[in-house]
């Protein structure tokens, strides 16, 4: 296992989660305020180069995760020190955290003339309309309802889909992956993909701090019980348990049939 700095890891992690959380959360407030973004599909495509931006930023410090389903994926197969996955989810933590404050810090004036305009009081459910801006929701004032199982079972597929994707593209076992210069445009375009397929159902989240870390920010700025609207905790089983669970499911699978099944094609192709 290579040499590491746990201030670098710590630094790298912080960069690149905030680049992620201050294009991503702000490309949403910009579609929600000033309908700046017409489909999901540019959205995702702004998350994408966010995450592109951001590996290409921060390799050279950390393994540029900014999100803590790849680093546990990462540690319970064996490709990380598990020395290193406090600092790593501290970093991309303190980055969301303040990716989220730079977007409320932008926008802040713009929301509350929007909340004003369409009569919203901030708190209340109806205030989720602008509260999404920060955290992902699976119920949205005026949208169709969607049970907690099949949000859940939403962002464990993403975020199974995402981690499997980043093993197949980084992992020297598969002989078809990218090189290390193509890597990240791809994984940022697996991203914005799954976020186009996935965002109608629950916003897709796909990574517990980029959906915590803003979501406190709102509670912070007065959306309260809107920022956390499920008496029943909906939001940690979606948005928090469900993406861990699909990351080290697809790092099981991949190291344990997917990579043990190419090596042996390896073998059997000299």
């Amino acid at each position: 296992m290579k040499n590491y700095s746990l201030k670098n890891d710590f630094l790298g992690e912080l960069i690149g989660s905030f680049i992620l959380v201050l294009f991503g959360t702000g490309a949403v407030a910009a579609a929600v305020l000033y309908d700046a973004h017409q489909s999901l599909f540019q959205i995702g495509m702004i998350w994408a180069l966010a995450v592109t931006f951001g590996i290409y930023m921060t390799r050279h410090l950390s393994n540029a995760h900014f999100n803590p389903a790849v680093s546990i994926a990462m540690v319970l197969t064996g490709r990380m020190s598990a020395k290193r996955l406090p600092t790593y989810i501290a970093g991309q933590f303190i980055g969301s955290l303040l990716g989220a404050l730079t977007v409320y810090g932008i926008y802040g004036s713009s929301i509350a003339q929007y909340e004003a305009k369409k009569n919203i009081v901030r708190g209340t459910f109806e205030s989720v309309t602008t509260a999404k801006m920060f955290g992902e929701y699976y119920n949205q004032p005026g949208g169709y309802t969607i049970s907690m199982p099949l949000a859940i079972a939403v962002e464990a597929l993403g975020t199974f889909l995402l981690v499997l994707i980043i093993f197949l593209f980084t992992e020297g076992a598969n002989v078809g992956r990218p090189n290390d210069n193509t890597a990240p445009i791809l994984i940022g375009l697996t991203v914005g993909s799954l976020l186009a397929l996935l965002a109608s159902i629950t916003q897709a989240g796909m990574n517990p701090t980029r959906d915590f870390a803003p979501r406190l920010v709102a509670w912070m700025f007065g959306w309260g019980s809107a920022a956390f609207p499920d008496s029943s905790g909906g939001f940690f089983w979606v948005y928090i348990l469900a993406p861990l669970v699909g990351g080290i499911l697809a790092g099981y699978f991949f190291t344990k049939i997917l990579e043990p099944a190419m090596k042996k094609q390896s073998e059997l192709n000299k």
